[in-house]
């Protein structure tokens, strides 16, 4: 083999594996990592911020925090809704609760509960709380950013945990749409 043949070959068979790797593409932009986080701000009816939920991408679910002052003391429903949409007064763009197993609402229900049941929070009179939810019930961030997003949403009252569809929780008194 003459030299420069010799030295083409050497050549080729180094950059072959690296010519032969296909470009990986990039993940689309709402498509959630292990460990990426979404937050959401909630507000009231009026506009004013009641502050901020978390949701971390675990390899079993979805590790949902909150902080929040202003709520009404006592008992309140938290959900995650179906719209990634918080038009007030009435929340009523946010949809549903996120459900796309077609189930019946609560943990207490023989046929539910919905991907967006969380348990209830509870506000002492300072109206002051913070929490920690583990949501391990096959939910993931991913499902939480289709094409019309999703949204979080504390409610009037408790949720009852076994009435359809909601919860008998009452009106929707905070909103806060979910962005990665």
């Amino acid at each position: 083999m003459k030299p420069y043949a010799a030295l083409t070959a050497a050549a080729l068979a180094f950059s072959l594996p690296a010519l032969a790797q296909e470009p990986q593409a990039a993940p689309p932009a709402t498509e959630a990592k292990k460990g990426e986080t979404a937050r959401a701000t909630l507000k009231d009816p009026n506009g004013q911020t009641l502050g901020e939920v978390t949701l971390q991408q675990t390899p079993g679910g979805l590790l949902v925090r909150g902080t929040l002052n202003g709520v009404p003391a006592g008992e309140h429903a938290i959900h995650i809704h179906e719209t990634g949409k918080c038009e007030g007064p009435e929340f009523k763009t946010a949809g549903g609760h996120f459900n796309p197993g077609k189930k019946q609402h609560g943990i207490m229900s023989a046929k539910g509960k919905h991907a967006g049941d969380l348990p209830n929070l509870y506000v002492g009179q300072e109206g002051k709380l913070q929490f920690e939810h583990f949501a391990n019930n096959g939910l993931k961030l991913k499902s939480l950013m289709d094409k019309d997003g999703s949204a979080i949403v504390v409610h009037a009252k408790a949720d009852d945990h076994k009435t359809d569809p909601a919860g008998d929780a009452g009106g929707r008194i905070a909103c806060g749409v979910v962005e990665l």
